[in-house]
């Protein structure tokens, strides 16, 4: 069997090899093809993934819809975090669901990266931020036909936070968006 050998390094990427086959030379072409393998790092997460969701479609929860993305794509954590503008303990926040709130910038930028709507991303609590919450809030008081103070009374928030959430100032939590929201969009 010839032993090829570099006869000429035309570029980084671009080899011509040359042996010697029964007294006469051969050449012969030798591309290096670079390319990023798109793999899971982490193969058993992966399989169950894919033992567990045979199609993104059958997604429901969104921690799963971000790991799912990620591992479609061959990215670890810290990557997708890096790349949105995140640190890594935030986004393994949001791929656990130990993360409440998410900045509607930080979802557009998943969103873009993983090329799905942002939409799929956004829980009720999300969206609801995502759509603006001051509007919604506003429009929910003035469908009941009562006034801040009225409503406020009714509903038992006192008024200074249905103030601040109208107005946008403050970020109405989960937990009073639950309680006094979910159900009224």
């Amino acid at each position: 069997m010839p032993k090829w050998k570099v006869f000429a390094r035309v570029s980084p990427d671009f080899y011509i090899l040359c042996c010697t086959d029964h007294g006469k030379p051969r050449f012969a072409p030798l591309a290096v093809h670079r390319f990023r393998l798109i793999a899971p790092r982490n193969l058993p997460e992966a399989q169950r993934f894919t033992r567990q969701y045979h199609s993104y479609e059958e997604i429901g929860s969104v921690p799963d819809r971000l790991r799912w993305c990620r591992l479609q794509m061959g990215l670890l954590q810290r990557e997708v975090a890096e790349r949105v503008g995140v640190t890594t303990p935030f986004y393994i926040d949001m791929e656990t669901g130990a993360c409440e709130h998410t900045p509607a910038a930080v979802m557009d930028r998943l969103a873009a990266l993983y090329g799905v709507p942002v939409t799929d991303l956004l829980d009720g609590y999300n969206r609801f931020l995502y759509e603006g919450q001051a509007r919604q809030i506003q429009a929910i008081r003035q469908r009941t036909g009562l006034s801040r103070a009225a409503f406020a009374r009714k509903t038992g928030i006192s008024e200074s936070s249905l103030r601040a959430w109208e107005t946008g100032r403050k970020t109405i939590s989960k937990k009073c968006w639950e309680r006094y929201f979910r159900e009224k969009r």
